[in-house]
């Protein structure tokens, strides 16, 4: 039965070539062959062959492969998408290759952007087999709503600090402390991941999200911690993102991000680290005293792994396997632009393996896993990511006659490294269809986007008044070759003998 007293109708997905189940002996997943899939209501009820019970809607798997709904951990939907065609090839040359403390501040959004900036990258996550997002952004009215009405399982993230950063010169970084608004914000944070837990959609929850761990007091970090904790929630933090931020806390500590992070006492399971590239024996750094992969395996602590922002500006991960096999919770997130889960995994593949200089840097197994179970396990929601009796009825179907995927010798590498989301077909999040035939049925894309080329136009014409040096667009992030409105006349051409 719902809520409301009536009984819950049954699905079931018959046939289906490939099933990626959940093998719960094996603490992995498995293929499936020619399997059912059938969920009621919200969760499923029957994964195998041979499904016999009563079905009120039936629908044929042939050519298909249903696969569990990817977990998207770290995500800045109200912002990114406004960088398109402005950040992929900008970085600092002065501070660490980053685009953080120069580039990002200048070209941000205005608050008016941010529904339709965030209706963009839901759509392109739905796409990709995306069910469930974790969206850091900054508080505004009806967030909770906004989301609820993609269809999506949301994790709102609210993010809150004690300073602001900024650059004067592009080769140093200052910051500007209000502890007091940093303390007020928290709470009202807390206040509304509060409220979300209780949304009537029964799909959007909370995390706290103090912002980095450069521009946040020791206080508010611990208290962040303590309150995430005490509600069984996540709290997640930029840490070991950045050169410079590494020098900062060793500069203001005596110890890496990673060992402050320790003594506070808030390197533990609740903690998600974003993106935590920059730990002592990374190739970059020269801090040979510490062992901080040593204190992040022991801790429970989880990592948002998100690759390709960091891969922009020739910047990796130590590698996947080397986390994952350490037993490093992994989680995988799209950060940026495009909001496509499907590339954000084979960047994690193909980054890994550059870094290690060895093909077993990362395994297609390791990433599908953080972008599924992984993510799960960094929110704390064990009954997503996972295609099993008594989970979430979130999931994707394939389809595997599409020509990218051909020839069909193994379907997930297929999707991974050759097809991307143009295979996905459907998506079903918590039993309802939100996706179909590659068409996301809960956002009004062209709407959206219309007010984001807005946006963004308003933003590049206003740039130089928030860049340090009064740069304008095209003085940071020219085209990629001139735009000119006539040729130049063309040279005779020489004949060969």
């Amino acid at each position: 039965m719902n809520g409301d007293g009536q009984a819950m109708q049954t699905t079931v997905i018959r046939n289906a070539d490939y099933v990626i189940a959940w093998d719960e002996a094996a603490g992995s997943h498995a293929y499936l062959e020619g399997a059912d899939v059938a969920f009621q209501g919200n969760q499923f009820s029957f994964v195998g062959k041979g499904y016999s019970g009563a079905a009120d809607r039936e629908i044929d798997g042939r050519g298909m492969m249903l696969m569990p709904g990817l977990v998207n951990i770290h995500s800045h939907p109200t912002s990114e998408p406004g960088n398109k065609g402005l950040l992929e090839e900008l970085g600092s040359p002065r501070l660490g290759q980053s685009s953080l403390y120069e580039f990002m501040p200048v070209f941000r959004l205005d608050p008016n952007a941010a529904r339709a900036a965030s209706m963009v990258a839901m759509s392109e996550l739905l796409k990709s087999g995306v069910t469930t997002i974790a969206d850091l952004s900054g508080a505004r009215e009806g967030w909770a709503d906004d989301m609820a009405s993609t269809g999506l399982r949301s994790v709102l993230c609210p993010m809150y600090r004690s300073a602001s950063w900024s650059t004067s010169n592009g080769h140093s970084v200052e910051y500007h402390w209000d502890e007091k608004a940093g303390k007020q914000a928290m709470q009202r944070a807390i206040d509304l991941v509060d409220a979300a837990a209780k949304h009537p959609s029964g799909r959007v929850s909370g995390m706290l999200g103090p912002s980095q761990i450069d521009t946040c007091t020791a206080d508010l970090i611990r208290d962040s911690y303590d309150a995430a904790a005490e509600r069984g929630i996540a709290v997640q933090l930029h840490a070991a993102q950045s050169v410079v931020e590494f020098n900062e806390i060793t500069r203001r500590h005596g110890k890496t991000p990673i060992e402050w992070l320790h003594s506070l006492g808030v390197l533990g399971p609740q903690m998600i680290i974003g993106h935590g590239i920059f730990l002592n024996d990374h190739p970059w750094l020269h801090w040979p005293q510490a062992d901080d992969f040593a204190l992040l395996a022991e801790s429970g602590a989880s990592v948002a792994h998100c690759p390709t922002v960091f891969s922009r500006r020739g910047i990796a991960l130590h590698w996947v396997h080397r986390y994952m096999k350490a037993g490093i919770n992994l989680g995988l997130g799209t950060d940026t632009f495009p909001h496509n889960m499907i590339d954000e995994m084979r960047m994690a593949c193909l980054a890994a393996r550059i870094l290690k200089g060895d093909f077993t840097g990362a395994s297609t197994a390791e990433v599908f896993m953080a972008a599924t179970v992984g993510g799960a396990t960094a929110l704390k929601k064990p009954d997503i990511g996972r295609v099993a009796v008594g989970m979430k009825a979130d999931f994707s179907l394939v389809d595997l006659s599409h020509p990218y995927m051909q020839p069909l010798r193994e379907p997930l590498r297929s999707l991974i490294y050759s097809t991307s989301d143009r295979a996905v077909r459907d998506v079903y999040v918590d039993g309802q269809q939100v996706v179909s035939d590659g068409k996301v049925l809960t956002i009004d894309i062209e709407a959206a986007i219309e007010t984001l080329r807005e946006a963004q136009a308003r933003t590049i014409a206003t740039v130089s008044e928030r860049d340090w040096a009064k740069r304008q667009v095209e003085d940071m992030s020219p085209m990629v070759f001139p735009v000119k409105s006539v040729l130049s006349a063309p040279k005779p051409v020489i004949k060969s003998a």
